[in-house]
């Protein structure tokens, strides 16, 4: 791999830096707001299976009892 003096590494950096394109205030927001909704969904799903199966084991182990 060819090595660069820092004074073109700098001008590579800046070069990259300006290809960059950042996203707007409303696209930040809008994947924020989803990526909480689908936690809260992603929570309730796991609370509503550790339920089912906390309940199907009592029930069970309660049969024997």
């Amino acid at each position: 791999m060819a090595k660069t003096n820092p004074f073109q590494f700098m001008q590579q950096v800046r070069a990259e830096t300006a290809k960059v394109t950042w996203p707007t205030r409303r696209e930040v927001t809008v994947t924020t707001v989803m990526v909480l909704i689908m936690a809260a969904l992603t929570a309730v799903f796991f609370f509503l299976v550790d339920l089912t199966i906390r309940t199907g084991l009592s029930g069970l182990l309660g049969m024997f009892n």
